[in-house]
Order: C-alpha cells, then sequence, then structure tokens
C-alpha cells in the first residue's frame, strides 16, 4: 500500500480555502493556506459539523456550525477544553497534493 495517496490538485484550491476530500471513505478537510496544504478530519467532534466548510483565518479554521476553533497544522483545539481533529500527512507533488498517514499529536 502507497505510504500517500493522490487526493486533489493544488490548483483546484486557493489559499484560504478548504474542501472536503474522501480518503478510503474517511472525509477529511483539505486547506490551502498560502500555498502550503493541511489536512485534518473533516467532521467537527461538537456536533458534527463540516469543518472543510469554515472559514480559515491564518492556520485555524472555525467550524461553521457553532464557531469550534481548530490549528489546521495539528488538529488542537485552538479554543479552551476543546476537543481535537486528527491531522494527516501532506506531500505536494508538482499540482498533485497527496495524504498520508496520522501526524503524531503534538504535546504541551
Amino acid at each position: 500500500m502507497p505510504k500517500f495517496l493522490s487526493v486533489a490538485r493544488a490548483s483546484d484550491l486557493r489559499p484560504g480555502e478548504g474542501k472536503l476530500i474522501m480518503v478510503r471513505d474517511k472525509p477529511m478537510a483539505l486547506f490551502n493556506v498560502d500555498g502550503k496544504f493541511y489536512a485534518i478530519n473533516y467532521i467537527c467532534p461538537h456536533m458534527g459539523g463540516p469543518l472543510g466548510e469554515g472559514k480559515v483565518d491564518g492556520f485555524v479554521v472555525s467550524c461553521p456550525w457553532h464557531g469550534w476553533t481548530f490549528d489546521v497544522r495539528t488538529g488542537l483545539a485552538d479554543h479552551p477544553g476543546g476537543h481535537s481533529v486528527s491531522a494527516y500527512e501532506v506531500l505536494v507533488e508538482g499540482d498533485e497534493v497527496k495524504i498520508g498517514w496520522l501526524k503524531e499529536p503534538e504535546t504541551p
């Protein structure tokens, strides 16, 4: 099994945008932050909101349903007492965006 799977074209996602991608039937949110790509779980742990449709401000995405915020680089909650989401390795080769394994969780 390949370590990275092709999921999108870099040219299809403008800076500041997020979108839904499916990786082996798992919904993930792919974000372009100033030309660098990040991937986290698509589903917000609060009430299942679509993180890929949220507003991106710097490295923070806000869930469009209730405003919970997450760092797209790490998946860590950007709000007090919140739950985090998984973050995934991303590789860009030419115009091809590829998703890899889970990132190692960061420790405080």
